[in-house]
């Protein structure tokens, strides 16, 4: 549950792109980005990393989603303890023989009972948690897809790509002057503006 994967990592991409340009402005903004051509086609780029970085309603569910595995975590923690503490209990007693035989075959199948309990719970939680993973992702993909048809109706993009600079991207080089990130992240923190705020309520 530790390791931390790219959320819109899994951004489509369109096969496998030549990308050449023949401008090299790399200090532009995304604001001002210019399309690149390459074989009549005008592509575009996200940067995945900044996007993750500064997406607001992202940074909630990852806080929300922090919350609920820490709680878990600590429930968990609290039925080992308990747990500890029957193995010890039986131990203490069984050295001051102060258990009968069935007593102490009793308290060994309580004992067992709770390990068995601890470990079919973790299971579950542990599923529970990589289920919830797994529907955030979902839905802040779409989102984002949603966002980026909407934003390139007037754009007329052929291809928008995702970069990242710690690998997983096909783009070995981007140039900045085909970079739209900043354009996407106040786009959709704006679209999710209200979905952040009730977030904040809770």
């Amino acid at each position: 549950m530790n390791n931390r994967k790219s959320i819109f990592g899994a951004l489509a991409l369109a096969g496998v792109i030549l990308f050449a340009t023949s401008c090299n402005n790399p200090g532009n903004s995304a604001s001002s980005a210019v399309p690149a051509a390459v074989g009549g086609a005008k592509i575009a780029y996200v940067n995945i990393d900044t996007l993750e970085e500064h997406y607001e309603l992202l940074k909630q569910h990852r806080d929300e989603f922090k919350k609920r595995k820490d709680q878990m975590e600590g429930e968990l923690q609290q039925s080992a303890q308990q747990m500890q503490a029957k193995a010890q209990d039986i131990q203490k007693k069984a050295q001051a023989q102060t258990l009968s035989q069935s007593e102490y075959e009793a308290a060994q199948k309580q004992y067992m009972n709770m390990q068995q309990s601890l470990e079919s719970r973790n299971q579950a939680l542990t599923e529970q948690l990589m289920k919830e993973q797994e529907e955030m992702n979902k839905d802040l993909k779409k989102k984002l897809d949603a966002y980026l048809e909407t934003y390139n109706k007037d754009k007329h993009y052929d291809f928008i790509l995702s970069y990242s600079a710690g690998g997983g991207s096909p783009i070995m080089y981007a140039n900045k002057a085909f970079e739209i990130t900043k354009d996407v992240i106040a786009g959709m923190n704006a679209t999710s503006k209200d979905e952040v705020s009730k977030g904040t309520k809770k």
